[in-house]
């Protein structure tokens, strides 16, 4: 794994934890795979590609945080 794949990693982390606190997901971690997270979302886990997992927590927590300003 190379430095770019540990920041991206390292950066789902952080949201995921964030989205975690936020009770918008109910679990969170290493996938078994190298290049993917697992994320419990609804009562399932997901299993998605870094990208993909930063990308859905992003917008999870931004539209949670729209909710809550108005």
């Amino acid at each position: 794994m190379d430095i770019t794949d540990r920041l991206l990693r390292s950066q789902v982390h952080v949201l995921a934890n964030e989205a975690f606190h936020r009770h918008l997901i109910s679990g969170y971690g290493d996938g078994e795979y190298a290049d993917q997270y697992q994320i419990v979302y609804q009562g399932k886990p997901r299993h998605l590609p870094l990208e993909q997992a930063r990308a859905f927590l992003s917008t999870l927590i931004s539209l949670n945080s729209c909710k809550t300003q108005v």
